[in-house]
């Protein structure tokens, strides 16, 4: 016998990793030039020199089995305390290394965030659409019923009024992913001071904090001087999952890091969950060569000027076609409005022009289409007469 649901989960690819893989057999068979890949937030510019620069000089300079050896189980203590420094630094908060615990990247944080805060079979999880598709396989990993606030809307911005009707006694979190994938918006300040009184109402009306998860990947890819409002500055009881996938463009290195809030409600109580729940999913110790690279360099920021000029042409060139799309304020992605509102039908039909875009079904958000920009700028430019001919024919 076997797990029948982990067998779903394991013979069905995710529809975007379906799409890469897709694109790739494609590519392989008619060229790279006649695909026109927009499915996979794969960072596109390498990382900073200072990245790499750290790992020679920690290959050269270290002790093999002090330098690939175990880290304490919740990680390298110095690197916590240097994120728990710059955090603080940043926003003018009292963060420590006891309330940091090192991940393998945001997916870990999350599932490990949601294992420390989930009752299974009672408690409830709400994500934001549009939402990143794996937070429902995550959630219902951690025996939560999953619970979608849907788009209201046309910004993209919270609807605290929605909120407010979503949000029951059985609510233990709600996931907030800003900027945003797949829509590249960045939630404002009068969106997440709204957020805040809600949740600080219905927390003190069911007696218990109803906690905020932030999923923060893309937190330092922003335009235009747009700022990124950090959670604890606006509700106490949150907890922070950050990855360097994308501000370091690393995703394969798979390091990231769990910030309790310490002005939460049972903040210590919660560290020790996070630490119980990354015990028992086997998240202990994530890798110690990448802990050691990016305490040190974790005051870089990404290279953002190829994503932002990505950004004009494919924005400008979509909507002077004809497509609808909110503009992004940061990540990489672009979430275009559907002429027609069939999502899938239109994903299928862009696979005829060489165009591959994920479906926003899945993002709870039927309608749209995700592309993600973080692709050669001549990959945009050359796809748009493409884009231009599906528009015709779909609209048709």
């Amino acid at each position: 016998m076997y797990n029948k649901k982990a067998y779903e989960l394991g013979s069905v690819r995710s529809v975007i990793r379906e799409l890469f893989e897709y694109g790739k057999a494609r590519a392989a068979k008619y060229g790279a030039d006649k695909v026109f890949d927009f499915s996979l937030g794969n960072p596109s510019v390498p990382p900073p020199q200072e990245v790499e620069q750290a790992i020679v000089d920690f290959v050269a300079t270290t002790e093999p089995i002090a330098l690939h050896g175990y880290t304490s189980a919740p990680g390298d203590a110095g690197v916590r305390a240097a994120i728990a420094d710059y955090t603080n630094e940043r926003f003018g908060t009292n963060f420590t290394a006891d309330y940091i615990y090192m991940t393998c990247g945001a997916a870990a944080a999350l599932t490990i965030t949601l294992g420390a805060l989930v009752t299974p079979e009672i408690d409830e999880v709400i994500a934001v659409a549009p939402y990143f598709p794996e937070y429902k396989v995550f959630a219902e990993a951690a025996g939560a019923t999953f619970k979608v606030l849907p788009i209201t809307r046309k910004d993209f911005q919270i609807d605290a009024e929605a909120l407010k009707n979503t949000v029951t006694e059985k609510t233990a979190a709600i996931i907030i992913n800003s900027p945003n994938n797949p829509s590249g918006v960045v939630y404002n300040d009068e969106c997440l001071k709204a957020v805040a009184e809600v949740l600080g109402n219905k927390s003190a009306e069911y007696g218990h904090p109803i906690y905020i998860i932030a999923d923060e990947p893309y937190r330092e890819l922003v335009y235009g001087g747009v700022k990124v409002g950090f959670i604890p500055n606006y509700y106490k009881d949150s907890v922070i999952c950050y990855s360097y996938s994308k501000s370091l463009s690393l995703p394969g290195e798979r390091i990231g890091y769990i910030a309790v809030n310490p002005e939460a409600a049972d903040a210590k109580e919660i560290y020790l969950a996070v630490m119980g729940a990354g015990r028992a999913l086997g998240y202990v110790c994530a890798p110690s060569l990448m802990q050691y690279v990016v305490g040190r360099t974790l005051r870089l920021k990404p290279d953002l000027q190829a994503y932002e000029r990505n950004r004009e042409l494919i924005y400008g060139g979509l909507t002077e076609i004809g497509y609808e799309c909110v503009r992004p304020d940061g990540a990489f992605y672009l979430f275009i409005k559907v002429p027609g509102g069939d999502d899938e039908k239109f994903s299928e039909k862009a696979k005829e022009y060489g165009v591959l875009v994920v479906p926003g079904t899945g993002f709870g958000a039927p309608g749209y289409v995700r592309l993600s920009y973080c692709v050669a700028y001549d990959t945009i430019k050359n796809s748009l007469e493409h884009f231009a001919a599906l528009y015709k024919d779909f609209a048709d």
